[in-house]
């Protein structure tokens, strides 16, 4: 029960008007306001109807006994914390105390009783159940306040993080809040929850006080709240502050934070909204990072190469990265083109690194002029020498787009599928994986038809923990249609097989013209 810093209202119980009023002027001489019943059936009622902070109840009463009306008050959640002091002339021996005691009362005065110890018994009954109410308040907010940080380190945003943060400090304060900052980008978010809408003057007040703190002064470790004007016109208290002097401030305020305990807890909020909004920018900072590394391993647009229509599509397994260890390159190379798809044992960021190293190579050696079979022997020595364990499945192709003559060489990857009018069918190239040292054999030969399609993927696109690598390239090799426009395939190969894909998916589609 929340019993206020002003002088309390007692409810007086007792049959006997004259007694009512004797103990009445005594509790008003001291400043209290005095309500009055004479049965128990109207202190119920009078319960019912507002919420005294004390009262003062005789034993005896000509409806019910005072111990009765006591044991309701105190079995009731809703009067249970009205603290009861127990009046009589008549039950005065010691186990009438006892019983009055063990019933739930706070005190047993025995009558006729001297007025200085009625209201010294009154106030220390009410001074225990004020800072009872204190500590049930203060323990109550540090109950929500550690739920507030864990939404506070658990959101993704900062508009979800400044919401938990104002919605946080709104319940606990009992009244509007704002939360400000700014994100790593400079971009000032602000939320304010006055019971579901945000004033001007509260958003113009936080915004002042992000622009003073964000300027050229330097910034101390904590600013610590403070009670301050809003716009000149309701007082509030403002957190504005940061865990050190290089993080971007954050401002946290609401209406009413009247004590120093009230300000503390404040200030607790603030240092936790603070620190969460400086672990969401450093996580975004590092993404960004990881997305322009990530990015800068896949190759550009897709080159223009008279001749050959060129589809290609990337899908990451991982939802965090946007790159794993599949790849896949095209290239010009005076009078061919260098056509590759490939995968790194692994999706993770680190494999996308090893990825990285390994187009490039492959470029590099495409460009001296190797054949296919040399190619992948290099790639095969840089795989092994640098990056052990780290096992790679390659295809590579060099088309002659005048021609159509193609030189197909495979290091253990999914063959190319070959699509013309007279049907689909896997390319026969075989070889062992990269990484390895073995033996490679001699590359294979065909002549594309004009209208032909090439598919190159990765094993992402057939393999599932229902169905088998070679169960899945027949279910694509029964899916393409050479006819079909290669953006639209890849798209129906994507939106068919690709689903749920655990693993990295590379895909590209050649149309020889």
């Amino acid at each position: 029960m929340m019993i206020s810093s002003e002088l309390a209202t007692i409810l007086v119980v007792d049959d006997s008007e004259p007694n009512r009023y004797l103990l009445g002027s005594w509790l008003r001489r001291g400043g209290y306001r005095v309500i009055e019943a004479g049965t128990g059936a109207e202190t119920l009622a009078l319960l019912a109807e507002q919420r005294p902070d004390l009262v003062l109840l005789d034993v005896h009463l000509p409806d019910m006994s005072g111990l009765d009306v006591c044991a309701r008050l105190k079995t009731d959640p809703v009067t249970a914390a009205v603290p009861v002091i127990h009046l009589s002339a008549t039950a005065i021996e010691p186990e009438d105390e006892v019983r009055g005691l063990s019933g739930g009362a706070d005190a047993y005065l025995v009558e006729p009783v001297d007025p200085g110890v009625l209201t010294a018994t009154v106030e220390a009954v009410l001074r225990y159940y004020r800072a009872r109410a204190v500590a049930e308040r203060l323990a109550a907010r540090l109950t929500h306040l550690t739920r507030v940080t864990r939404r506070l380190n658990s959101a993704t945003t900062f508009e979800s993080l400044l919401t938990a943060a104002a919605e946080g400090a709104a319940t606990m304060f009992g009244g509007a809040a704002t939360a400000v900052t700014s994100t790593s980008l400079g971009q000032v978010r602000a939320t304010a929850v006055p019971g579901g809408a945000v004033t001007s003057s509260t958003e113009q007040g936080a915004q002042i006080g992000i622009d003073q703190v964000a300027g050229t002064t330097p910034l101390p470790a904590v600013v610590a709240a403070a009670q301050v004007s809003w716009h000149g016109e309701h007082p509030a208290t403002v957190f504005v502050g940061a865990p050190k002097p290089t993080f971007a401030p954050v401002c946290v305020a609401v209406d009413t934070a009247d004590t120093d305990a009230d300000r503390d807890l404040l200030l607790q909020l603030g240092l936790a909204t603070a620190l969460a909004c400086e672990g969401l920018r450093t996580r975004s900072e590092e993404h960004t990072l990881a997305v322009t590394l990530q990015r800068s391993l896949l190759p550009g647009e897709t080159p223009a190469i008279p001749g050959l229509s060129i589809a290609t599509r990337y899908m990451p397994a991982a939802h965090n990265v946007e790159i794993g260890g599949d790849f896949y390159e095209v290239a010009e190379l005076d009078d061919r083109v260098l056509i590759a798809v490939g995968d790194v044992v692994g999706h993770s960021v680190q494999a996308a690194i090893v990825m990285g190293a390994i187009r490039h190579a492959l470029r590099a050696y495409a460009i001296e002029g190797h054949d296919t079979v040399t190619i992948l022997h290099r790639v095969d020595a840089l795989v092994a020498r640098f990056h052990p364990g780290w096992f790679t499945t390659m295809c590579v192709m060099l088309v002659d787009p005048a021609t159509g003559e193609a030189e197909i060489a495979n290091a253990g990857h999914i063959p190319p599928l070959l699509s013309d009018a007279t049907g689909n069918r896997y390319v026969e190239a075989v070889g062992p994986l990269l990484g390895a040292g073995w033996r490679r054999p001699k590359a294979t030969r065909v002549v594309l038809r004009p209208g032909a399609v090439v598919l190159l993927v990765t094993d992402g696109l057939v393999e599932r923990r229902d169905r088998t690598v070679d169960v899945g390239m027949a279910a694509i090799r029964e899916h393409v249609t050479h006819d079909a426009e290669i953006e639209s395939l890849c798209e129906s190969l994507l939106s068919r097989f690709g689903r749920d894909a655990k693993d990295d998916i590379a895909l590209m589609a050649i149309r020889f013209r």
